[in-house]
């Protein structure tokens, strides 16, 4: 429970940085309005799905257990095939992914997951990672809902946005079944 709770606060801080910088989209600075634009929302975007495939990483390299191994071979498809679309996108439009604060704090938490991830075996692994990637997918797919797209400015972006939505909501739905099942075991 100790563990479960030191990753809700971890998360949650790290989602809560990605919506509240997101939801910052008009600051006012000398009456000037800056808002976070379309190639820092890439970068986020594309750090998350990246953070996903290494966790799915470790998950084959530790668990044992099929249903894990089948939800972390999921990821393996389907993230960097959303992650290529994102890359073809921004190579047609000659343009480059901007490195921001969220992005680096995604990166700083999802290592403190990794390495207490590292440190686990077993059910015990099992159910954590399970609980991860159940948390990681509804905090993100809530910010990219509710946040990223209506704030991007480019529609071939706004719609890749949408179609990844799609496939990761069933990503959430799939890991709210493999968190049951390992409650039940």
């Amino acid at each position: 429970m100790k563990n479960t709770m030191k990753y809700i606060a971890g998360s949650t801080m790290a989602i809560i940085a990605l919506v509240s910088i997101a939801a910052t989209n008009h600051v006012e600075s000398n009456k000037e309005e800056a808002r976070i634009d379309d190639l820092e929302i890439a970068h986020i975007a594309y750090t998350a799905g990246n953070i996903d495939i290494r966790y799915a990483h470790l998950a084959l390299a530790i668990s044992e257990d099929p249903d894990v191994r089948n939800f972390a071979e999921t990821m393996l498809r389907d993230h960097p095939k959303v992650n290529e679309l994102a890359l073809e996108l921004l190579g047609k439009l000659k343009a480059t992914p901007k490195d921001n604060a969220t992005s680096q704090q995604l990166l700083s938490n999802a290592a403190d997951i990794r390495k207490e991830l590292m440190g686990l075996e077993g059910a015990a692994f099992d159910k954590r990672y399970a609980e991860n990637e159940l948390a990681y997918h509804q905090f993100v797919n809530k910010a990219v809902e509710t946040q990223f797209i209506p704030s991007v400015q480019n529609q071939e972006f706004k719609a890749l946005l949408g179609q990844a939505l799609d496939i990761f909501k069933v990503h959430e739905g799939h890991a709210e079944m493999l968190n049951k099942k390992l409650s039940n075991k």
